[in-house]
């Protein structure tokens, strides 16, 4: 994966990513760190905190010390961990930044337009007529758009053919010509050159 962008987390980035998200989510684990955030354990110490097993408590001290988050130091015949609060700081202040977060998805090519009519339209139909107004206006353009700007329908007519879009067929012949999509003259409506 290398580096894709200059924005982008390299893939050693992601990976140890990853892997603090794995690392993390193990609740013995969070437990670890937050005893050593309290201060200098021993295995022993740690397994009768957590009533784990020392070889399950070693395990997860090896998984921490893995991304460098836990320092061991030899005392006598007992090793000592210690949190290392500034690989945990570095880990946030670099790979938590904002941007670094941003670039694990390459960015949407989608307009703010085309992101409104996925979430409202789907398979040709107008799943709901918005509330908000920036939201129902694209609707509307994008219904608009659907009509022949040719034809002249009567309002049975029209109202047959907007309820392929949503049953609601009435509020929608109402918005189209409220807004300026449609003309109705006589009981006979056309699409207008609004775009």
């Amino acid at each position: 994966m290398a580096t894709v962008r200059k924005e982008s987390l390299s893939e050693e980035q992601f990976d140890q990513l990853l892997r603090f998200f794995q690392v993390f989510s193990n609740e013995s684990r969070l437990k670890v760190i937050g005893h050593l955030a309290n201060g200098d354990k021993s295995v022993g110490e740690l397994a009768q905190l957590l009533e784990l097993k020392e070889p399950t408590i070693s395990h997860h001290l090896s998984e921490l010390k893995g991304l460098g988050l836990v320092n061991v130091r030899a005392e006598g015949t007992m090793r000592i961990y210690q949190l290392n609060a500034k690989a945990l700081e570095a880990i946030s202040k670099d790979i938590f930044a904002r941007p670094n977060l941003a670039a694990l998805v390459q960015p949407s090519d989608m307009t703010e337009e085309e992101r409104i009519l996925r979430n409202w339209v789907k398979d040709g139909r107008i799943l709901d007529i918005p509330a908000q107004e920036k939201k129902k206006q694209i609707v509307l353009r994008w219904l608009a758009g659907q009509i022949d700007p040719d034809r002249r329908w009567t309002e049975r007519e029209f109202s047959e053919w907007l309820a392929q879009y949503n049953e609601d067929y009435a509020l929608l012949r109402r918005f189209l010509v409220d807004n300026g999509y449609m003309a109705r003259e006589k009981g006979i409506y056309w699409r207008t050159s609004k775009e």
